[in-house]
């Protein structure tokens, strides 16, 4: 019988895309699941400085696909090229909430300032803004039934390791 050893966590990130996928029940303990799966699969791949981020935006997502949809979610979190990060969460509710619905366009600080005073009263709905402060690059487009069978929608955000949350929203 052959004993195979796990390979050490790399100490940067790797030159080679990877896609990991871990589906999701419609359950409140989903997002704490995501961030503990998102947390490990960038600490083995050398990109732990992008942990942070990727964590509170990646809860976000995961948090409104099981708030605002009936049946199980996916979560894809995927290394493009070079240092990009994407991490897509897939839900049954085809819905695509504003602005995502929309092509990305920059975010300066005067608008997200200016939308969160808009709503100031609010207990909650700034999650995708916090989103589209902290990611380079964000998206979403429906998903009709195919072969398969997959309907709904597809919110994404991408990183690099430039962005730092913590910063942004000082």
């Amino acid at each position: 019988m052959a004993t195979v050893s796990p390979q050490a966590p790399t100490s940067g990130p790797s030159e080679n895309p990877w896609t990991y996928s871990l589906r999701l029940p419609n359950d409140p303990r989903a997002a704490r699941i995501s961030r503990a799966t998102l947390r490990a699969v960038l600490s083995s791949h050398g990109m732990a400085e992008l942990t942070d981020t990727a964590e509170l935006l990646t809860c976000e997502l995961v948090t409104n696909a099981v708030r605002h949809s009936d049946g199980p979610a996916q979560l894809r979190i995927r290394h493009l090229c070079e240092n990009r990060l994407r991490v897509s969460i897939w839900d049954t509710n085809p819905t695509i909430p504003a602005p995502f619905d929309a092509p990305p366009r920059p975010l300066d600080r005067f608008t997200a300032l200016t939308e969160a005073a808009a709503n100031l009263d609010a207990t909650s709905g700034r999650g995708l803004l916090i989103v589209r402060l902290c990611a380079d690059n964000w998206g979403g487009y429906p998903l009709a039934d195919d072969l398969f069978g997959i309907s709904g929608k597809l919110l994404w955000f991408e990183l690099t390791p430039q962005q730092n949350a913590y910063e942004i929203a000082a």
